[in-house]
């Protein structure tokens, strides 16, 4: 048979991004699937912590805004303590609420306040970052994983359309170019997965280390003012 008789001989084949999927074997189906579904879960993962960092930076301009406005700390308290703050106003409020307990009662508890109110703010950082930082881990994930799971799906494919082609005993390129494109076609929805994400990945995690710097950089400032009251109300005891 002639390369020309071959490519007659050859039934139609779909080549179109739908036809290649419903042709694959159900391995690289599965593959397909899977890969395409933790895509879609990575988007909603970057829009998500997308808007969440633009959030968070807003709040923190209009807290560090009032906070430096001159207003005192009871008022800034009682207006925030109302709330459920986050990121700097969620440094704020622990930090006084810690204040303040050490206040309340007969007995002042001042002499480790300036200790417990660092542990405080640390406790109260690494929770938000940790906020900040869920999820993340599933963009890195599928950033280094998904090429290699789509070069899974595409090996397998290979080897199917090795053994069609060995079991029809025809090796012409109408025969072998489908089962090949089913093959690869794996491997683009791996790297369609797993550029974005590793991108968002990188793109969202210098989010993370610029709002924890942030949020490192008030807690060292607000710890110093409270010091120097706490001192001042020592002096004065003394």
């Amino acid at each position: 048979m002639t390369p020309a008789d071959a490519m007659q001989a050859a039934p139609a084949v779909d080549m179109s991004l739908f036809g290649l999927f419903w042709q694959a074997h159900f391995v690289v189906k599965i593959v397909m699937v899977g890969l395409l579904g933790a895509s879609i879960w990575c988007w909603s993962i970057i829009v998500d912590k997308t808007l969440l960092f633009r959030r968070v930076e807003a709040e923190m301009d209009a807290f560090e805004e009032a906070f430096w406005s001159g207003r005192s700390l009871e008022e800034l308290y009682r207006s925030f303590n109302d709330r459920q703050p986050t990121g700097l106003g969620a440094l704020f409020v622990a930090a006084m609420r810690e204040w303040k307990r050490s206040f309340e009662g007969s007995g002042r508890q001042i002499h480790s306040l300036s200790q417990r109110i660092d542990k405080v703010l640390d406790v109260t950082i690494q929770r938000e970052v940790e906020r900040l930082d869920s999820r993340l881990l599933f963009l890195a994930s599928i950033g280094s994983a998904g090429p290699y799971i789509g070069l899974f799906g595409t090996v397998w494919g290979i080897m199917t359309a090795f053994t069609s082609i060995a079991a029809s005993k025809n090796t012409s390129l109408a025969v072998v170019a489908p089962g090949i494109a089913e093959a690869l076609f794996a491997t683009a929805i791996g790297l369609f997965a797993a550029i974005p994400a590793v991108l968002a990945y990188n793109k969202l995690q210098a989010s993370v280390a610029k709002s924890q710097s942030r949020l490192e950089g008030f807690a060292d400032e607000f710890s110093a003012i409270l010091s120097r009251q706490i001192d001042e109300r020592m002096s004065l005891a003394a």
